[in-house]
């Protein structure tokens, strides 16, 4: 296996992320100029398969709306990396952050999304351990 780093992963996941892997709540808003919109939960389990960690889950708002809810990860070392934040353009806020336990087995709504989009980080980075289920 060769080796990569965290630059490499990020890079890997840019390039695969796309309208058919964003989340079906986001896609009418997905465009290429903001490619990570709608991809933090898989991309956050991504990042947990290959890293560990904690899951984190927080509230978006939007002039005091809630708009739906953001992952990223703790790593063990403690450091919280968030590889999507960058989609959040028009003023959101992420609050209430709390760790969350890993949905467990097949993800009831994005797996499909979520395995797609595994396999394009894949052909970037060769071989990955198996998804947990």
């Amino acid at each position: 296996m060769t080796p990569w780093n965290l630059l490499d992963l990020d890079k890997a996941l840019r390039a695969s992320w796309a309208a058919d892997t964003c989340s079906p709540d986001d896609r009418p808003d997905w465009q290429p100029l903001n490619p990570a919109w709608g991809h933090c939960d898989i991309t956050a389990l991504i990042v947990h398969d290959l890293l560990g960690g904690d899951l984190m889950l927080g509230e978006v708002y939007l002039d005091g709306d809630q708009h739906g809810f953001h992952w990223w990860n703790r790593l063990p070392s403690g450091v919280e990396l968030d590889l999507t934040l960058e989609q959040f353009q028009q003023g959101q806020s992420v609050t209430a952050a709390r760790v969350v336990e890993r949905p467990p087995g097949p993800l009831p709504r994005r797996w499909d999304e979520y395995l797609l989009l595994r396999e394009r980080v894949v052909e970037h980075l060769g071989h990955l351990p198996e998804p947990a289920v």
